[in-house]
């Protein structure tokens, strides 16, 4: 009985030596995922030089084919050196331009400004606007601001005021000229003391008043 025992014992370490590498099959056992990878990369893909053209999507076109390479290229032709592509002029993007689109050969315009800027504000065209009492603008169609600025005569006073909303001065208390260091008004003699009587130029209002001396109608010494 411990015969028997003892041959089990051998046959148990021989038989794992007898398993070879080569007995066992790939057929039985299939490569996993990372294995399969790898073999790909030995695969062998088709050469198209001289033969076709190929375009971003994998698309392939003949040798004289005419073909687009990409949604936003030239339209090309396919030579035996490589796709030939057209060089055309394209027209210029408006300076006003806010949307421009490339969804083809040459890009394009989808919007163009159609308001003006002006001191942080926007106008619409043909729009007319007064930015200060003294200021006219409009918003051209070009998008330019175009502004005329008043032009104020000069006031016939030496005292004038400038009123709310009010873009030129306005002499609230008529024409005066300035006699001495005293305000008179234009139009009349002012006797400004005992001994001088004055009035204003005529249309010069920024002028000092003519002034003439009469008998002093001072006190008369005791």
């Amino acid at each position: 009985m411990a015969l028997h025992i003892h041959e089990a014992w051998i046959l148990l370490f021989v038989l794992p030596a007898l398993v070879t590498p080569a007995a066992i099959s790939h057929e039985d056992y299939p490569a996993d995922e990372g294995d399969q990878t790898s073999s790909n990369d030995n695969l062998i893909f088709d050469d198209y030089r001289g033969k076709g053209c190929v375009d971003d999507s994998g698309f392939v076109y003949k040798l004289g084919e005419r073909f687009f390479p990409g949604h936003s290229n030239c339209p090309c032709v396919c030579t035996e050196d490589g796709p030939v592509c057209d060089q055309p002029e394209c027209p210029k993007i408006h300076p006003k331009c806010t949307k421009v689109e490339h969804n083809g050969c040459c890009p394009e315009c989808k919007e163009v400004k159609n308001f003006c800027e002006y001191h942080g504000k926007n106008y619409k065209i043909l729009e007319e606007f007064k930015p200060s009492p003294c200021e006219w603008c409009r918003c051209e169609p070009s998008n330019e601001v175009h502004c005329v600025v008043a032009d104020c005569a000069v006031p016939e006073c030496v005292n004038p005021v400038y009123e709310p909303e009010q873009c030129c001065p306005v002499c609230k208390n008529g024409p005066n000229c300035f006699a001495g260091t005293t305000i008179i008004p234009a139009g009349i003699e002012v006797k400004v003391d005992d001994c001088n009587i004055c009035h204003c130029h005529n249309g010069d209002w920024w002028k000092p008043a003519q002034c003439s001396k009469r008998e002093c109608q001072g006190k008369q010494a005791l």
